[in-house]
């Protein structure tokens, strides 16, 4: 079986300016170097890049000569770092094939499932507690008006059985309706009603996949779909995304070198990180499913929730030939998580293929949920708009509380969702999520959204409680990050050397 490499290009734009003492600093030319050998500041980054899940376990780093030929270094230093890497545990080389990259004993990981949520906890503490561990958000007060207005035109349904897998047609004709207007033409024929966008991702999985087989995701990703990718037997693999968004390139390569069919991605306000594909990305991401032959399931659930002044990106299908894109949606991101309606937009085909699978699963969504849905997307865009502001306001009192309490935490605001990705100044994530609940704040620690342990260095940070909620809640993170050891809360230790 091919191994997947990174490639030297990749790795040096990662890498950045990884000679410096504190990369960003100054610049390139005159910028100060490390008293640090060049071998052991190559080794350190790249170490970095580990942890921080932007070089995925198992895969394999450039080849020496490459990755000296693209960082203009001599090939010695190439061979002295990674001979460090080895030696800490960071690489693994087998007789045969190439090094790949690995986390040492000593780093405490599950590398089989993230972390589970701090929700599970068999004590909770005495003192009020924040739960930071989800993004959603309560339910807008048109909401009572909804369930109301589908009480009243119930009786239409009560004479029937009431079970309809493949969703009512009014439903089916407001969500066609929508995709029309933002560019995508759409028939209520393509489209299949479920119980929320995680139900028409596991149809999907369960027709699109075999046990075994590989399903590209983004690095770090939505935790729920990781396990579902897994739950079904697939194996998810990690392209790393990048501080200013997609590495396309990097997808590209992962499909073809694992021969992945399947690909799970958010471009519509990631999540975590609330990054937003733009146009000439989301055009290209179809050319890469079609030279590919890889159909990529697109998330677009939190695709309602722009926070900043930019053009409303049309939908990734929209830039598809055939049947390259499937895409997935929900009511609960826009409206409200207790309502557990979403849908699947895909071809007539594939739907077919859904129904089939579905009938195993369940017989419908309920019908209640689904009258409630189309009177909420009748006056969305009322809802949203108030909703969109109530995210702006309360993410700026997170960044506020944040470079208030934890100045030395790095925090860049997405275009929109309902989260923020943190990067601590040390890879505690999980030590702080544990000891977190002590000081009343539920924490969601960062190796929940990757595999295989990366991530500990982050942290998602949801902005959907109340303003005054979040400003307590981070007082409390303050005070649990405060309270973890010196040892535990200091930056990567260095690599030694002799």
């Amino acid at each position: 079986m091919a191994i997947r490499v990174i490639g030297a290009a990749s790795l040096t734009r990662d890498l950045g300016r990884w000679r410096q003492d504190e990369p960003g600093s100054a610049p390139a030319d005159g910028a100060r170097r490390s008293s640090r050998p060049a071998y052991v500041a190559l080794a350190e980054s790249i170490r970095l890049l580990i942890h921080d899940g932007r070089a995925p376990l198992g895969v394999a780093l450039p080849s020496e000569r490459d990755l000296a030929t693209s960082l203009t270094v001599s090939r010695t230093t190439v061979t002295s770092a990674y001979a460090l890497l080895r030696e800490h545990g960071y690489l693994i080389s087998r007789q045969g094939s190439r090094s790949t990259v690995a986390l040492p004993p000593t780093v405490v990981h599950d590398g089989t499932k993230p972390a589970r949520s701090l929700l599970a906890m068999m004590a909770q503490p005495e003192l009020p507690t924040i739960d930071m561990t989800y993004a959603a958000m309560a339910a807008p007060v048109e909401m009572t008006d909804a369930y109301t207005t589908a009480l009243q035109g119930l009786p239409t349904y009560l004479g029937t059985h009431g079970m309809d897998p493949v969703g009512m047609l009014m439903l089916r004709e407001a969500l066609a309706r929508r995709y029309t207007e933002r560019g995508l033409p759409t028939d209520p024929e393509q489209i299949l009603v479920t119980l929320g966008a995680q139900h028409g991702l596991r149809l999907l999985l369960n027709v699109l996949t075999t046990p075994a087989e590989r399903v590209l995701i983004e690095h770090p990703s939505y935790p729920n779909a990781i396990e579902a990718i897994r739950d079904v037997g697939a194996r998810p693999v990690p392209v790393p995304l990048r501080p200013d968004g997609w590495d396309l390139d990097g997808i590209r390569s992962a499909a073809r070198q694992t021969a992945a069919s399947v690909a799970y991605l958010v471009p519509d306000y990631h999540n975590p990180t609330g990054l937003l594909l733009p146009a000439e990305g989301r055009a290209e991401l179809a050319a890469i499913a079609r030279e590919t032959r890889m159909t990529v399931i697109v998330d677009e659930s939190m695709v309602d929730l722009h926070l900043t002044d930019h053009e409303i990106m049309p939908p990734v299908a929209a830039f598809a030939r055939g049947s390259e894109i499937v895409t997935i949606g929900s009511a609960s991101k826009s409206f409200w998580g207790g309502l557990r309606v979403g849908w699947v937009r895909a071809n007539q085909s594939l739907i077919t293929k859904l129904l089939g699978t579905r009938s195993t699963m369940d017989l419908g969504t309920p019908v209640m949920d689904q009258l409630a849905t189309v009177h909420l997307l009748q006056h969305a865009d009322q809802i949203l708009t108030v909703r969109r502001e109530q995210l702006r306001s309360r993410r700026a009192a997170l960044l506020d509380a944040l470079a208030e309490e934890l100045p030395d935490w790095r925090v860049s605001p997405g275009a929109g969702g309902m989260s923020l990705w943190a990067q601590l100044p040390a890879p505690v994530s999980s030590a702080l999520a544990a000891t977190a609940p002590n000081h009343g704040v539920l924490l969601a620690a960062g190796p929940r959204f990757g595999v295989q342990g990366a991530f500990e260095r982050f942290l998602r940070l949801p902005f959907t409680h109340e303003e005054a909620d979040i400003r307590l809640g981070v007082k409390s993170l303050a005070a649990a990050y405060a309270s973890l050891t010196p040892h535990a809360a200091e930056p990567l230790a260095p690599m030694t050397c002799y």
